[in-house]
């Protein structure tokens, strides 16, 4: 390690056992989920600061609007952190980039430490009462169709549950692929031609400096130092990893893999592309509401109410979780 993290409680991994678990933690931005312990970044750097598990209370997303953000407009929005609670009382904020990656970290968590809440007080009381504004719309007696149909759909979510990181893959390379297609071959010209005029004013200004060829050459290397920077933020510079290629081979791959997991269990009831656990959560509920009697009319459902949200639809928090992970599955597949 070329810096070692610091532990921020008295319960600490030895030298080795830290050694280790960083290495082979999984990153998620800025910070990471190891066996033992959760990594947490500074201002600066990743993965700076660890805390064991044990020594955790509560970890949620908190949103943070900058000036400017509420309007929906300009270049200014939400800034994501993740906090971890401490069972001492202090709390530890980590500022994120990318919201995504504060969801993925903590769809992962969940998984693997149940015991540790992952909401806020305030977001778990919100939940609790939106979950029972959802009971009161069930039906009270089921046809012996739909029981039989929410029993079958339930041995499929736990089967899927067993290798969690197969249906989470899916919907990663889902949303990815749709993001890469999105992105216009305009967009990634512009940001090359700024990138090149970014190195040529660089390198320019860093010879005229040294040279003492012009008053002000300083502002080239400012000036090409600040392009650089712009062209690498905008996220559409053509890469190894970001282009319609890589997203293509990557969303079949994983497609492969959920598609080799499923033929193994008893006539599972979704197709390969929309095997998640959250798809058969929400085909559950639609019979539990009346709204289907079997696995077909469930997940026509589904397709309906995803098609029908937008950007101008206020939804539950719970209701927002969901869509964001399994909304991309079915518009890549156009709801078929």
């Amino acid at each position: 390690m070329i810096i070692t993290p610091k532990a921020l409680t008295d319960n600490r991994l030895s030298k080795e056992e830290l050694a280790e678990d960083k290495d082979r933690c999984l990153h998620a931005g800025p910070c990471g989920l190891g066996k033992k312990a959760i990594y947490l970044n500074s201002f600066y750097i990743d993965r700076m600061y660890y805390v064991k598990y044990e020594d955790i209370d509560r970890i949620f997303k908190r949103v943070a609007m900058s000036k400017g953000g509420f309007t929906g407009k300009g270049i200014f929005g939400s800034i994501p952190y993740l906090v971890v609670q401490l069972k001492d009382g202090r709390e530890k904020q980590c500022n994120f980039k990318i919201e995504d990656d504060v969801d993925a970290l903590l769809h992962r968590f969940e998984i693997e430490h149940p015991d540790i809440p992952t909401h806020s007080v305030e977001a778990e009381k919100r939940l609790r009462e939106a979950e029972e504004e959802e009971r009161k719309k069930y039906l009270k007696e089921l046809s012996p169709e739909a029981e039989k149909t929410v029993s079958k759909l339930e041995r499929a979510k736990d089967y899927l549950k067993q290798q969690p990181e197969k249906a989470d893959r899916l919907a990663f390379c889902a949303k990815q692929k749709r993001t890469l297609e999105a992105i216009h071959p305009t967009y990634r010209l512009i940001a090359v031609l700024i990138l090149l005029a970014g190195v040529a004013s660089s390198i320019w200004g860093i010879i005229a400096v040294s040279q003492h060829l012009m008053n002000g050459s300083i502002y080239f290397v400012l000036f090409g130092f600040a392009a650089i920077l712009f062209a690498m933020a905008s996220r559409v510079l053509p890469t190894g990893r970001s282009n319609r290629k890589y997203g293509e081979e990557e969303w079949e791959r994983a497609l492969q893999n959920q598609e080799n997991n499923i033929k193994h269990a008893d006539a599972f009831p979704l197709p390969a592309y929309y095997a998640h656990p959250i798809v058969l959560d929400r085909m559950i509920r639609a019979i539990k509401m009346g709204r289907a009697y079997n696995s077909d009319e469930a997940l026509q459902v589904v397709k309906d109410d995803l098609k029908a949200l937008n950007p101008s639809v206020t939804v539950t928090q719970k209701e927002y979780d969901e869509v964001v992970v399994v909304k991309p599955l079915f518009a890549l597949m156009e709801y078929r």
